[in-house]
């Protein structure tokens, strides 16, 4: 429970700060420079090297790529259907495609299935949510920032995406054995300022009201993130003969909050950054409830 009151706390002093005190202009930029750019690939530097890979456990990776492909057809179609604007369905694709996995995934994962079910938590979220995120996620910021951009200026933005290449580094460093301990003694305190900077910073920019124009994305969007992905992917798990501990980790894991670098990712690009933040708030929220649901349901 300390990670959830460490959550809280830091959401809930970003929207102090941002009501009472006065911070210094562009203090999210800062904050959203720095996650992005250094606290995210210090902490995939330091965790992806650690994985010991195994083939059978494909559906924890596989539910996590149907998550954000399922979310980038879905609001594509919505978004054109309801008129909306490319940042907005960009911003949806992005924080509700790509989910809580590790900092709210971890504890919950540890809490609902036990110790024993961590290792398959890490598997699905840095190998299916973390490269989701340095591929796909660089990819939809990139075509949907209003910013023209053909195939290989694409190409050349994710190439340029600082957690894409610290996954690319983490990947050959895991194949040679690993960090020496000195260099990940510096990597996991650099990586574990991602969460509280990061929601600090979602915070500072969270409204507890959201506007007429907002109520529809965010409950279409956070319908999909809490209730439809979870349910896909207990049916790919169903349908691939995926069962046990794999198969119920794997459905918790795509039901998590929406994930809090997503939301910073929209905000650098200026994908809608107020529905970002408030689907991210929202998500977190209901997520304490609805993932506990589908852990009971599961059995």
């Amino acid at each position: 429970m300390d990670a959830f009151w460490l959550l809280l706390t830091c959401l809930a002093l970003g929207a102090a700060v941002a009501r009472w005190a006065q911070p210094p202009i562009g203090l999210a930029q800062m904050l959203n420079w720095w996650v992005i750019n250094i606290a995210l690939p210090a902490l995939v530097l330091y965790l992806v090297p650690r994985i010991h890979l195994d083939p059978s456990l494909w559906f924890l990776v596989a539910s996590q790529w149907l998550v954000f492909g399922g979310a980038w057809l879905l609001f594509e179609g919505l978004g054109r259907r309801l008129n909306w604007s490319r940042a907005r369905i960009g911003a949806l694709v992005l924080v509700c495609g790509l989910g809580n996995t590790s900092f709210m995934g971890y504890p919950m994962i540890d809490a609902l299935r036990g110790q024993d079910a961590l290792a398959l938590a890490v598997i699905a979220d840095q190998l299916g949510c973390f490269v989701a995120l340095a591929v796909g996620g660089a990819v939809v910021a990139a075509m949907y920032s209003g910013k023209p951009a053909n195939a290989s200026e694409i190409g050349r933005r994710v190439l340029r995406f600082p957690p894409f290449l610290a996954l690319l580094a983490a990947l050959v460093v895991g194949l040679l054995g690993g960090w020496p301990a000195p260099v990940n003694g510096v990597l996991q305190p650099i990586g574990q300022t991602l969460t509280p900077l990061a929601l600090f910073s979602v915070g500072l920019r969270f409204r507890p009201r959201i506007s007429r124009d907002q109520a529809l994305p965010v409950v279409l969007g956070l319908s999909w993130k809490l209730l439809l992905a979870p349910l896909l992917a207990l049916a790919l798990g169903v349908v691939a003969g995926s069962s046990g501990q794999t198969l119920h980790v794997g459905v918790l894991e795509a039901a998590m909050a929406p994930m809090i670098s997503a939301a910073i990712l929209a905000d650098q690009h200026h994908l809608d950054p107020p529905l970002a933040n408030a689907v991210l708030a929202f998500g977190i929220l209901l997520s304490l409830l609805s993932v506990p649901a589908w852990h009971l349901m599961l059995g």
